[in-house]
């Protein structure tokens, strides 16, 4: 059954149901123009922002007073361009459906339907339903309104509001296209994103235990910031941390049941609280998917390893006042061994530079409307995942197994009120388990060393309120307001041995934001074609360290119809992480030599202090961003937009010393005391005093100690970053095709000044920090059913400082390429088949190499490169 959604004056109508077959409906929409259409078809001013297709569709009948409905599947997936200036609606509704396939017609002398091109390949589909005209002929014509929420707008709590800020939207369609298989991969292709931290193949960093693959999931890492400084949610909700590093794993959630992906490259915690430092990404589900779907794929390295067996299933189903989707996804990963590539054969095996893991992703969404007084809704996402790696020694190997199970249940009412307003109440629970097996294999036999357990929780509720304020020369000035609490809990859990730490930290939080339409394009005014401010403002009580208020000022301005600017300045922070302020206090014994030292006796050693410190305060930032966006009425098909950013980041919890070069390297200097006292040295183990490492090789002797260096966590003063994002697109019609040309880059300057009086230096361009120069471009190309792509993939090489002579790497270049072909639906056994080819990194360019700081790690940067090569997959799927 499909669901139909229609648009009168801005407000959503309710889903609509026909029983008219596919015929009797087309002679309906193809009739002849009645004389209402004539009346409301003189030329006005339009402003249409570019994006969702069904939102711009809303936005259309807004502006015009039409009355415009749709399948909600039909539009699902596309996008539109901008539209602005002054013309008739008809022009512009197809300006919208340009390169869509779709097209419109007139169901009766007020309603106009969005249907599927005669052109196309694809039909639609009749279906029996409840009667389309009974329904609209209800109420005048205008079917009593029962979805309450409008369409998502990440970065902002404005319903139909305009964030600031820039916005990078990837719908389903583009995924597809682009031969994305789960969205691990595509917050991988943003060029705003960072590699590290908790990443599939993130293997022998020197630098930051969250540089690590812990438990096989896939973290947003914004600008490099670190996964706990990037905000993941779902459908607006967070997710319980993943692992240790208060990472969120996106790629749990199944791209299956994705409808897009937004991601705000800026600074929001006025909006969303803490986190959102380096941004937040928003991960948008279907609400209305009718039918059900099962798919296979099958890939592999080219040199060996990586094969992949993935298999899915998704159905959904919709009713007058509500729907439903569920999915359920299977995938086995083989692992890829150190002897499958000629630059680690070197390594002693078994040595796995990626993981094998077998996962299981289950997820159902459903929502359900009383008439038109509430909107229920309800998420609820379970994913399993086994992970396999091997680290070798002479003479004996480990062997890690972690598991890790993901929860989340996320209901949410939201109620309709007079004159607009709306008022929401959701909440959530979360649970991430990683339970991390490590046995030590040697000729002895296999015995168990540790088993430990990463255990996080996360408990929220919320409560909000949204309408309108008074109207202005742009519309009507809207307000949202709310308040809530959370609660996140935090347990390290030794099953063999050792002693468990952890804790918990609860927040309450209100927040306000104004958005104020000032001048409408309607308005028109010479060099003011649109005018907006925006104000949001959050407070945050913390158990821990206390209140923190976070601003955000925003503006966006039109000179024309051709150019839109934006501009935003806030505060964000970040809440210390549970695992920085309640890890064991332990304590190392190196070797002076192995931590930079020259000069020193061969016997010589030094102690590093290294744990949790419970009097961290908050991590603050200033951020600002302006952006530039082209989109020419002369090139409707044309967008490009500029951006700059500039993040002024203090107080960030870091571990402040690279071991590797702790007494070689002045900027470490307020961290290390040299020839200490003995009761330095006694007071340092007796704080420090939950485990001793002796790696250096010599019995313990406290006369032979040179040095003391703190390694635990600590507010390290200051991290500035700035830069730029260039991003365009531009589609042709080539007759019953069309092309896109489409791409982004990110330029990127960080640096770190350890603490106050330390010299300043480079994070973005060295080993282990986010490459200078990040960039995608690409075409596809679409006939039909048929769908052809191809991208190039740009990341720029970096220093290597952590050895004793300097060295730069490469730069790394890949390409990737995706054919598919959607057979339709028609009679015969290959109805409703689609057929995909996908081949990443099709010359099988290997990583750029380096001389490892550690002979037992691989000699690449594995958080800006990868080590897979050439990856082929064939995938086929069929739909009912």
């Amino acid at each position: 059954m499909k669901a139909w959604k229609g648009t009168v004056g801005g407000q959503r109508s309710a889903p609509m149901r026909h029983t008219l077959c596919s015929a009797l409906l087309l002679a309906l929409v193809t009739c002849t123009a009645p004389a209402w259409a004539q009346r409301n078809d003189a030329p006005q001013v339009y402003a249409i922002s570019a994006g969702d297709l069904a939102n711009a569709l809303d936005q259309l009948a807004s502006q015009s007073k039409v009355q415009i409905i749709y399948p909600s599947e039909l539009v699902r997936g596309k996008t539109a361009p901008a539209v602005s200036g002054q013309q008739t609606w008809r022009e512009a509704l197809q300006k919208l459906l340009t390169s869509s396939g779709l097209e419109w017609g007139f169901v009766n002398d007020t309603t106009v339907v969005i249907r599927q091109s005669s052109k196309a390949a694809k039909p639609a589909r009749a279906k029996p339903a409840a009667s389309l005209r009974k329904q609209m002929e209800k109420s005048g014509q205008k079917p009593e309104p029962i979805t309450l929420q409008s369409v998502t707008v990440t970065g902002t709590r404005i319903r139909g509001g305009t964030t600031p800020s820039p916005v990078i939207t990837i719908g389903s369609e583009q995924i597809k296209q682009e031969g994305f298989t789960d969205l691990g991969q595509v917050i991988r292709s943003v060029p705003q994103n960072f590699n590290g931290g908790q990443n599939p193949g993130v293997i022998g960093v020197a630098s930051g235990v969250g540089n690590q693959d812990l438990t096989g999931g896939s973290a947003l890492n914004l600008r490099g910031l670190g996964a706990d400084a990037s905000l993941t949610l779902l459908n607006g909700r967070r997710l319980a941390y993943d692992g240790f590093s208060q990472a969120v794993d996106i790629s749990a959630i199944p791209v299956e049941a994705v409808e897009r992906l937004e991601i705000i490259p800026d600074g929001a915690s006025a909006v969303y609280g803490s986190d959102a430092v380096g941004g937040v990404a928003n991960v948008i589900l279907k609400s209305d998917y009718d039918g059900v779907a099962l798919g296979a794929r099958y890939g592999g390295a080219t040199d060996g390893g990586l094969a992949t067996r993935e298999y899915t299933a998704t159905a959904g189903t919709t009713w007058a006042s509500g729907g439903l989707i569920a999915t359920f996804k299977d995938v086995d990963v083989d692992p890829i061994y150190a002897r499958q590539r000629s630059y680690t054969r070197h390594l002693v095996e078994p040595y796995t530079i990626y993981g094998a893991s077998d996962s299981r992703s289950g997820l159902v969404s459903v929502h359900q409307s009383m008439g038109a007084v509430a909107e229920l809704r309800l998420d609820a996402l379970r994913t399993e995942r086994d992970m396999t790696r091997y680290a070798s020694q002479t003479g004996s190997y480990y062997r890690y197994s972690p598991e890790t199970s993901i929860t989340l249940v996320s209901p949410s009412i939201a109620f309709s009120l007079r004159n607009d307003w709306s008022l929401t109440l959701g909440g959530a629970y979360g649970k991430d388990e990683n339970v991390d097996a490590r046995h030590l294999v040697s000729a002895a036999g296999s015995s168990l060393v540790t088993r430990t357990c990463y255990c996080n929780k996360s408990r929220s509720w919320e409560i909000g309120a949204e309408g309108p304020l008074f109207s202005v020369g742009g519309g009507d000035a809207r307000l949202a307001v709310g308040a809530g609490a959370r609660k996140d809990q935090f347990l390290y859990v030794p099953y063999v041995s050792g002693s468990r730490y952890g804790g918990d930290e609860r927040a309450r939080f209100a927040y306000a934001e104004l958005n104020v339409p000032l001048v409408s394009p309607n308005s028109d005014l010479s060099g003011v074609h649109r005018l907006e401010f925006s104000a949001a403002v959050r407070g945050e009580d913390y158990d821990s360290f206390g209140r923190v208020t976070t601003p955000k000022f925003g503006v966006i301005y039109d000179p024309t119809a051709d150019f839109t600017l934006k501009t935003s300045w806030g505060k964000s922070f970040k809440a210390p992480t549970l695992l920085q302020r309640y890890q064991n206090r332990i304590a190392f014994l190196w070797s002076a030599s192995a931590v930079g030292a020259s000069g020193s006796p061969a016997d010589a050693t030094v102690l590093m202090s290294y744990g949790g410190n419970a009097d961290l305060h908050a991590e603050r930032a200033r951020t600002w961003a302006t952006s530039l966006a082209f989109h020419p009425e002369a090139l409707p098909d044309l967008e490009a937009e500029l951006t700059r950013f500039d993040i002024d980041y203090t107080d960030r919890v870091v571990e402040p010393v690279n071991y590797l070069q702790a007494l070689s390297n002045p900027a470490y200097v307020d961290f290390v005391d040299q020839s200490p006292t003995p009761a330095q040295i006694q007071g340092l183990l007796a704080v420090y005093d939950s485990a001793f490492y002796n790696l250096s090789g010599a019995a313990y002797d406290p006369g032979k100690v040179v040095a003391i260096i703190r390694d635990q966590y600590v507010n390290a003063a200051r991290q500035r970053i700035k830069g730029f994002d260039l991003s365009g697109s531009y589609r042709f019609d080539l007759g019953d095709s069309q092309l896109t040309v489409r791409g982004s880059a990110s330029w990127l300057d960080s640096s770190q000044t350890t603490s106050a009086g330390q010299p300043e230096y480079a994070l973005a361009g060295t080993v282990f920090n986010p490459a200078r120069l990040k960039g995608r471009v690409g075409a596809v190309w679409t006939s039909g059913g048929f769908s052809a792509s191809g991208f190039v993939n740009y990341t720029s090489g970096v220093t290597n400082r952590l050895t004793a002579v300097t060295e730069r790497t490469a730069s790394f270049t890949t390409i990737d390429t995706t054919l598919n072909y959607d057979v339709g639906e028609h009679a015969g056994a290959f109805s409703g088949m689609t057929f995909g080819l996908s081949v990443q990194n099709l010359l099988n360019r290997a990583p750029p190499l380096y001389t490892a700081a550690v002979a037992t790690y691989v000699p690449y940067d594995a958080t800006n490169y990868s080590a897979i090569g050439r990856f082929v997959s064939v995938s086929v799927s069929k739909r009912w």
